[in-house]
Order: C-alpha cells, then structure tokens, then sequence
C-alpha cells in the first residue's frame, strides 16, 4: 500500500527518493510524487503513471535538493488524480497556488475525523484543492506552526483520530524533515555521513543505509543533519524524549531480478520449493522453541486458538483449523481480522492467539491482536514473513516464515510458506497436549522434507493448466469447490483468479452445491473441483455428478490414484502424488498456475492488479 521515504543530507538525496519509490512499487499504488526544498522554494512533481514517469517529469523539471520526501499513493479518499497525489502543500489561510508554499507533507493511513478537521480550517480561510484527508493534515500543521516545525507535528498529531504515518518539512527550514506514526509503520535510517533518512518500509532505504530505527505508535522523530529525536507519548497525553533500539537490518531490494520468467507471479510460483525449503531450514526436530524462548510454558497453559487473519493469511487460518482440531486435538476458531474487533466476543485468557500476515502490518490483524489483548488474552503468537515487522514485536512468539521478497501483489510462496509454518505450529502443540508420537513425528517430518521435491513435480503440470487457461479466460464467471480440508484451497483458489484476472468467482463447499450455487451452474460457469484421494472423494464425485447433469464444465485436478478420468464435459489433471495432511500446500499451486496463465492470456497487470495493494496498511 502507501509509500513513504524522506531524507535529509549535504547531497543531492532526490536520486535516493525515487529510488526508494521504486523499492516499494510491488506494494501497489495509483500514484506518486516527490516534493524539495530548493532555492528557498518548495517543488513538487506528480504523477498518476508509475515511479519511472515521475522519474522522467523529476529530471525534466531539474528538481533537486538535499532535503525532500516522496510517496506512493493507493487512493482511500479522493480518486486517483494528480491534484490527489502527495506530497500535498500548505500555503497558509487563503493560500493559492501562486503564493509560496510553506508545508510539504505525505500521510499513509485514514484520518477518521478529517471531516471535522476540514470544516474548522476551511473556517479559518485555507482552501482545500483534493479531496483526501492528507490535505488536512498539511494544513493543520501549517495552522499550528509558529517557527518549530517538530512543535507544530506534534500539536498537529494530537489532534488526529485515525491511523497515520507522516513525513512533512517547512520552507523556513532547509534541512529538517519530521515524521510522526499512529497505527501505519515508518522507521527512521540513520546514515554515518550525516543523512539521516525515513521511510514506511526499509526496503526503501536498501543500499542505502542498514542502520535502522522502528518507531513506535504515538513516536515524533526529528531528523537533521548529523542528528535526529525521537519523542514518545507519555502518560497523560504528555511527551518526552524516548531512546527507540538502532537495529542492523539487511533489506533486500524488490527490484529482483525476473530471470526467465514473464511476471514476478510466475516467479515467485516456482520459487516455491525454496522458499518451503529455506523456511524448514533448521528444524531438525518438533520442540516448541522453534516458535520462541517460553513457547513450552504458554503451550501448555492454552486450551484453544483463536486464529485472525486477512485475505490470503485467513485462508491458510481455515487450513489450520482443521489440522489444530484434527492433530493437535485443540478446539480453534477463525476470525478475519476486519470484522473481530467490531463484534462482541467471549474471551478465554487461556487462549493462544494467532495472528497471520506476509508483511507483519497488516493494519486489521494488528488492530485485532491488540483488540484479543484488550480482552484479557495475552498470549500471542504470529506466523510471518517479516522478521523486524510490527507484527513480530507485538508478539510473544513467532515463526518467521523464508518466502522471502513477494513482489507480485497475488500472494502465492507467503501462502504456501503460512501453511508450512502452521503444520508446525499443529506439531508442537500436539506433543505438548501428548498427541504425537516419535513415530508420528518422524513420518510428518519426512513429508514435511519431501515437500520440495513433491512440489516440483506439481510445477511441472504447467502446460496443462496454460490450455485450461484458454478457456477460462473466454469467461467471466467461475465456481471453485472442495470438501473438508481442501475447501479453504478452493476459496484461495477463486480469490487468485479474481484478483488477477478479473473473472467473478466464487467458492463453495461441495456440499453446499445443492444449497443455492447450483442455481448458477451453466456450460458457460466452469467449476473447479480440487479432488484429493481421501474420504470425502466418493461424497465429491457425488457433487460432481450434480454439475455434469446440468450441463456444468468440469475442470478436476485430482490425485494419481483417484481413478478419475477425462471425459466429455470433464477435464482431469493427475497430481503427481498423494499427499496426506499436507496435500492442500500441494492442490493449491495448480489454482495459482490456472488464474495466473488465465490472466496473461486476457492481457491484465498480473503484477499489479488494478485497485489492490501488496501491504494493507489503512484498516
């Protein structure tokens, strides 16, 4: 989602902005700018295009300066527009485009009482020229400003309800950026030249510096050259300077290299033997440290899991419910993160929540982990892939998942690597509660290791799915089905092939088919049926009948030893093996394949579907 990257130096720091922008492109945005101090002026140049054309308009314009902030912009309020996109200036009450600017400012995040904000400044003669609640920001700063930028942030901040990140300098003062967060990341990079930069993510600071401080909610940071400050929230609304911890952090760029491959997507599908390779690396053993110093202690306190989630993340929480029910024999339920903390719930302190995320901001996971704590269960647990994330300080315990940088917006290793991390989290609980044997551990840590290689055979039923993705992408509508533990995989599966493809689709348990969907079934409605060989096969076959006798296309993929076979009507592809517990990590890299090739072959951004972003970071 938004990006953020600021910097304050003796040099030129604008290559280092638009650079930044491009580090963070995968995380999705409809536009972006780039805003500087010079010649005693503020300059700004915007775009609604990707990072490249501002990079053009930036060189064209010769902005340059040694003080500056930049922003990729995914659109909350406002359209996507240039007079929308940040950075936005303040040029005072009254103020117009021809008087000079005085306030540069760029937000991530949602200020719910902007309208509020809005009426009381437009009151006091400043005139708004966007729709967003950014704007309001830049002007409330500027009302508030009386020759201390820092002091103005602050009393600015203190009267936003909403979550927000922000970087904004002052014309009166060259060489000074300040930043502020509540509830959307931003991390301060400091650099041993003296620049002193800041940022949503540091992957934008990549090559630039590794020396890194995370800020924390309610943390004001001053940065100028040579020197920043940081201040914090105290009881009573009150502040006072903090010491927040300089971390090393290597960030690896997201401009990866594509290799061979058409899209990031393609890539990161086939990267996945890797990535589950890289993420058991090390686990010789089920122990419960595996998930953290005091893991023992807290498993055997818990008596259930509550599992929240979004999107992706909850689909693979669905998957682990049944494999915690089933294997570790604890009762679990699963909640996404957006609805949890907006109903009323009955807690239980004994419950272990666990919270699953790619990026570890997830705006609604955090904000419901907090909500879970609230209630009186404090005990926590996150599956991520981001080892310095929000997500991973919040908890008490973690499995840091190796998927690696996922550039494609459509989660696909970060999924498969959840579930990897999830089948071990099952484990260890199921020893702890006495419901694994030496015998049982072994077997699910062989499987676990031959996953890799099971999965490269998987990879290679490729040319099958590219002709299903022929005529797929003739449709416009689809209906994906699974029974038990592989019916979370089909909802993955239909939300694949939405995101990227832009054909309606749905998911369904196989026997809610006869319950209201089979209404929609047609020759024209293909229906994907993900037919594992275990018990619930015959009852599939059963539902399958059902779409075949009213005409309904069906595309199967199904074990080797399923005995199901092609036939009019009825398209079948044969994994290589079967799986077991661990077939969903299996059936459901087919359904990335088939929404992947089904979009390139209707000509969509696979990459960067339009409306979605990589990092969820407003609620």
């Amino acid at each position: 989602m938004c990006g953020i990257v600021g910097a304050v130096s003796t040099r030129n720091i604008v290559p280092v902005l638009v650079e930044g922008l491009k580090r963070l492109e995968y995380r999705g945005y409809d536009s972006c700018g780039v805003a500087v101090h010079q010649d005693g002026e503020l300059r700004r140049a915007r775009s609604t295009s990707r990072v490249a054309e501002l990079d053009a308009k930036v060189a064209q314009g010769g902005i340059e300066s040694s003080t500056g902030i930049a922003h990729t912009r995914w659109a909350t309020h406002g359209a996507p527009a240039e007079h929308n996109a940040h950075p936005h200036f303040s040029h005072g009450t009254g103020g117009a485009e021809g008087v000079r600017a005085r306030i540069a400012l760029v937000h991530n995040g949602i200020i719910e009482n902007h309208d509020e904000l809005r009426a009381e400044l437009q009151s006091r003669g400043y005139r708004f020229d966007s729709q967003t609640d950014t704007e309001v920001i830049a002007h409330l700063v500027d009302h508030c400003y009386g020759g201390d930028l820092f002091d103005a942030v602050q009393q600015a901040t203190a009267r936003l309800r909403g979550a927000y990140a922000i970087a904004v300098f002052c014309r009166d003062e060259p060489h000074r950026v300040v930043g502020a967060r509540e509830g959307s990341p931003l991390v301060l990079g400091i650099s041993a030249d003296g620049s002193n930069f800041i940022a949503s993510d540091a992957m934008a600071l990549a090559g630039v510096t590794d020396q890194i401080v995370y800020l924390e909610d309610g943390d004001a940071v001053d940065l100028q050259i040579g020197k920043t400050w940081i201040t914090g929230r105290a009881a009573g609304g009150a502040r006072q300077a903090v010491q927040r911890e300089l971390r090393t952090v290597v960030a690896h760029s997201g401009a990866a290299e594509l290799g061979p491959y058409r899209h990031y997507m393609q890539k990161e599908i086939f990267e996945q033997p890797r990535a589950i390779g890289d993420t058991l690396e090390g686990v010789v053993g089920i122990t419960p440290e595996l998930f953290g110093d005091g893991a023992y202690r807290i498993f055997k306190e818990v008596d259930s899991i509550l599992v929240i989630a979004c999107g992706t993340s909850h689909y693979a929480g669905l998957t682990a419910k049944y494999w915690l029910e089933s294997i570790a024999r604890i009762p679990t339920s699963v909640e996404v993160a957006s609805e949890y903390r907006y109903r009323d719930s009955v807690p239980n302190p004994r419950t272990l929540v666990v919270t699953i995320s790619q990026s570890g901001e997830t705006a609604d996971t955090l904000s419901a982990l907090k909500h879970a704590r609230a209630l009186g269960m404090p005990h926590s647990l996150t599956i991520c892939n981001v080892a310095t994330s929000a997500m991973v300080r919040e908890c008490e315990l973690a499995y840091i998942t190796r998927a690696g940088v996922e550039i494609g917006v459509a989660s696909t290793k970060a999924f498969t690597t959840q579930l990897v991390g999830l089948f071990l989290l099952t484990l260890a609980l199921a020893q702890v509660r006495g419901h694994l044997s030496e015998a049982q551990e072994a077997e699910h840590l062989k499987a676990l290791r031959h996953l890799p290689a099971a999965l490269q055979g998987v990879l290679a039923l490729e040319p099958q799915l590219i002709a299903w993705s022929e005529e797929f992408a003739r449709k416009e509508h689809a209906l994906f089905l699974g029974r038990g533990l592989h019916y979370p995989i089909a909802l993955e599966g239909a939300l694949k092939l939405k995101e990227i493809s832009y054909i309606h689709a749905e998911a369904y348990p196989a026997g809610e088919l006869k319950h209201g969907p089979l209404a929609l079934v047609t020759a024209e409605m293909p229906v994907v049926t993900v037919a594992p060989n275990d018990v619930l096969l015959e009852k599939l076959k059963s539902n399958m009948q059902e779409v075949r006798a009213r005409g309904g296309e069906l595309y199967v993929v199904a074990d080797g030893d399923s005995r199901l076979v092609a036939e009019p009507g009825v398209h079948v592809i044969h994994m290589p093996e079967h799986y077991g517990a661990l077939s969903p990590i299996l059936h459901v890299v087919p359904l990335q394949l088939l929404a992947y090739h089904t979009a390139c072959a209707r000509g969509t951004d696979v990459d960067k579907p339009r409306n979605l972003a990589k990092s969820v970071t407003v609620e």
